[in-house]
């Protein structure tokens, strides 16, 4: 009798096949998958002046600038550098997304203006969605709080371009101010006062040289515990970069006379920005108390006390320049802290170490 045939095993079906772009690194649909994952953060962002829907070759906004004589657009972009460094080692990707919209924000807000909408590009070696999606939630969070809409961005996967599991973030804001509102410092006169209002640790910058003395000279890692510090280092150098706007907002318009985003370069190079030619800010350095964290750099790097307040903002994120009488006021309604005064000069800062 003849033996009947074995039964043929099925054969396994393959999978999709790969596509050679995403070979070469580029999964164009992942991004298309992760990126219509966002779109109720990023919807959340979203006032009746945006139309369009997301991802359009371009952005649109329908302004309302009624109520408003002169108005005039304020736009800003920036990164934010090697904080991200931080965020890659921490594998928290959120804050430095605040930390970039904030940044904007305040600078924008020193010329009396208010955010309109926010775009941001993000490059990097390779599309990890679980990071996308953390950075996409610090960016609706951010420009959600500061009534800012965001209506657009650019995500560009560059395999060679940047380490395995890095990236790089960039934003542009776009606002807004009545020309009549709009400071400049040209009011700033000798005998006015310059009032502080604190930081959120070192916001974005001087990250560079503080990488190099933590973690280089001092060997410390980043859970690390050090003495003085709330939290450990990690978290302490994520602190996220303080949105001044709610309380400048609080403010009658025109009691400051000039404004200064205390960013890289400090309070020496960034009060100048807006002093007249004719005056100098004295600033005395004894009226705060200067955060542990720029003490632990300056100690641990044996860095000069007048580089450090010209690299680091040293716990005074913002300076307003206002008059004297009005400094009551101004101090009632943003717990700001007077650091100097205005006296002659020549649109310098002068350091007062007591």
């Amino acid at each position: 009798m003849k033996k009947s045939a074995a039964p043929k095993k099925p054969r396994s079906q393959p999978g999709p096949k790969k596509k050679a772009y995403a070979k070469a690194g580029v999964d164009v649909d992942l991004g298309n998958l992760v990126k219509s994952r966002i779109q109720g953060k990023v919807e959340s962002t979203h006032g009746p002046e945006v139309l369009g829907k997301i991802g359009g070759f371009g952005g649109l906004f329908r302004p309302d600038f009624s109520g408003m004589k002169d108005p005039v657009l304020v736009s800003s972009v920036d990164g934010v550098g090697t904080k991200l460094k931080i965020a890659f080692a921490t594998g928290k990707h959120d804050t430095v997304a605040q930390d970039l919209v904030n940044h904007c924000v305040d600078d924008i807000a020193v010329l009396g203006a208010h955010p309109l909408f926010f775009l941001d590009y993000i490059g990097a070696e390779s599309l990890e969605p679980s990071v996308f999606e953390q950075i996409i939630a610090g960016f609706s969070k951010a420009c959600k709080a500061a009534g800012c809409a965001l209506i657009g961005g650019e995500t560009a996967q560059m395999p060679g371009m940047y380490k395995k599991g890095e990236y790089d973030l960039a934003g542009t804001i776009v606002g807004v101010v009545d020309r009549a509102k709009m400071l400049d410092g040209s009011r700033i006169r000798k005998g006015d006062v310059v009032l502080g209002l604190p930081s959120n640790g070192l916001h974005t910058n001087g990250y560079s040289l503080a990488r190099k003395v933590l973690f280089g000279k001092l060997k410390l890692k980043i859970d690390s515990r050090v003495e003085g510090l709330a939290k450990p280092l990690g978290e302490e150098l994520l602190r996220v970069h303080r949105n001044y706007q709610p309380s400048l907002a609080k403010l009658p318009d025109g009691i400051v006379k000039g404004m200064a985003h205390i960013t890289g370069g400090g309070l020496v190079d960034n009060l100048p920005r807006v002093l007249p030619r004719n005056c100098d800010a004295v600033i005395d350095t004894t009226r705060w108390k200067v955060p542990a964290l720029f003490q632990l750099i300056q100690d641990g790097g044996k860095i000069d006390r007048e580089e450090m307040y010209q690299v680091f903002n040293m716990g005074i994120g913002m300076a307003l320049v206002v008059s004297a009488k009005d400094v009551p006021e101004v101090t009632r309604l943003t717990r700001a802290k007077r650091i100097g005064a205005i006296e002659d000069g020549s649109g310098t800062v002068r350091l007062s170490f007591g």
